[in-house]
C-alpha cells in the first residue's frame, strides 16, 4: 500500500509512521513542523511539509504520494492533555477544516479508503445532537459525518475508528501522569464511579493497521479496552507500578473546584464494546486491561 498519515509527528503518527515502514509499506507523514522531517524519515517514511488547513496544499502533498490509503490522525493538543475546551480549539479546526482538506485531497488523488481516527468520549452515539457549547463534539461529529458521508456517495471508502484515551509508557499524557503521581499531584478521588474507554497506543496501532485492509466501508469501530476504568483507578495503578508514594484521597467536590472541566470530562461513564472490531478486523488488544498495559513501567 501506498499510505499518506496526516497528523505522522502525533501520539499515535509516530510508531504508526514506524509500524507501517516495518511491514513493507510506502509510506508518507505529513507534518507541518519542518524540524520533525528528520525523525520521520529515519522510521522510514518520506515526508511532506504541509498545514492542514491549507487546502491547496494538502492537495499538492496527498497527490505527490499517490496515495492508495489516507489516514487522518491530525490533532492540536497539548502534550499533558487537555485541562480546559480552549485547549481543544485548535483540535477542533482540524477536525472540522482539516478533514474536508484532507478528504478533497484524497479523492483528488484517487485513494480508495480513508480512515479517520475519532475520539470515543465525544462522538456521537445515535441520533441526540451534542450537548450546546460543546464545541468538541460538534467538531467530531463534523468529522465523522463528512467521512461517512463521502462513503455513502461512494466517492471514496470511509472507516472511522473511536479511539479510548491513549496511553503507554510513552505517550505524552501518560508520561506527565506519571510525574505527577510521583509528586503526589493526582489524588485518589473517594467514590469515584468513572467508567472512561482507554487503550494502549500499540493497540490503537494495530487497529488502525488492519483497518486499511479489513476494515468494512462506511464502518464505525470502538477501538477500546476490554474494560474501562476510572481516573482513580489510572492514578492509583501508576502509583503501584511506579512505587509512588500512596496518592492522596479527596472527596468528589475537590476536583469539581479546582478542575471543573477535567472533572466533567473524567466523571464520564462510557462502557464500549470492542466485539465489532474483534470480529470485522481480526484485531484482539495485546494489552485487554489497563493493568495489563501498564505492568512494564519502571519502579
Amino acid at each position: 500500500m501506498s499510505i499518506f498519515i496526516a497528523g505522522g509527528s502525533g501520539t499515535i503518527g509516530i510508531p504508526l509512521v514506524r509500524a507501517l515502514a516495518a511491514a513493507g509499506h510506502e509510506v508518507t507523514a505529513m507534518t507541518r513542523t519542518k524540524s520533525k522531517e528528520g525523525d520521520l524519515r529515519a522510521l522510514g517514511a518520506s515526508v511532506a511539509i504541509a498545514d492542514a488547513l491549507n487546502r491547496d496544499s494538502v492537495i499538492r502533498a496527498v497527490a505527490a504520494a499517490r496515495a492508495t490509503h489516507v489516514i487522518h490522525q491530525l490533532t492540536a493538543l497539548p502534550k499533558a492533555g487537555a485541562a480546559r475546551s480552549s485547549d481543544l480549539d485548535a483540535t477542533n479546526r482540524l477536525r472540522v477544516d482539516g478533514t474536508r482538506h484532507l478528504l478533497d485531497a484524497a479523492i483528488a488523488a484517487g485513494a480508495r479508503r480513508f480512515v479517520a481516527g475519532s475520539f470515543a468520549m465525544l462522538a456521537p452515539r445515535g441520533e441526540a445532537p451534542a450537548a450546546p457549547g460543546n464545541a468538541a463534539a460538534d467538531a467530531i461529529r463534523s468529522m465523522e459525518t463528512q467521512v461517512l458521508d463521502a462513503n455513502a456517495k461512494r466517492a471514496i471508502e470511509g472507516v472511522i475508528l473511536r479511539y479510548g484515551l491513549f496511553y503507554g509508557a510513552d505517550v505524552p499524557s501518560t508520561v506527565s501522569m506519571i510525574e505527577s503521581v510521583r509528586r503526589r499531584r493526582l489524588p485518589i478521588v473517594r467514590g469515584d464511579a468513572g467508567a472512561l474507554p482507554v487503550i494502549h497506543i500499540d493497540d490503537a496501532v494495530a487497529a488502525t493497521m488492519a483497518a486499511l485492509d479489513r476494515g468494512h466501508a462506511g464502518a464505525v469501530y470502538d477501538i477500546v479496552d476490554d474494560r474501562p476504568v476510572s481516573l482513580s483507578e489510572i492514578v492509583a495503578t501508576i502509583a503501584e507500578y511506579t512505587g509512588a508514594s500512596a496518592p492522596w484521597r479527596v472527596p468528589a467536590w475537590v476536583p469539581r473546584l479546582v478542575a471543573p472541566y477535567m472533572a466533567r470530562l473524567l466523571s464520564m461513564r462510557l462502557s464500549l464494546s470492542n466485539a465489532k472490531a474483534k470480529a470485522d478486523l481480526g484485531w484482539r488488544p495485546k494489552y485487554p486491561t489497563l493493568r495489563e498495559g501498564l505492568r512494564g513501567l519502571t519502579k
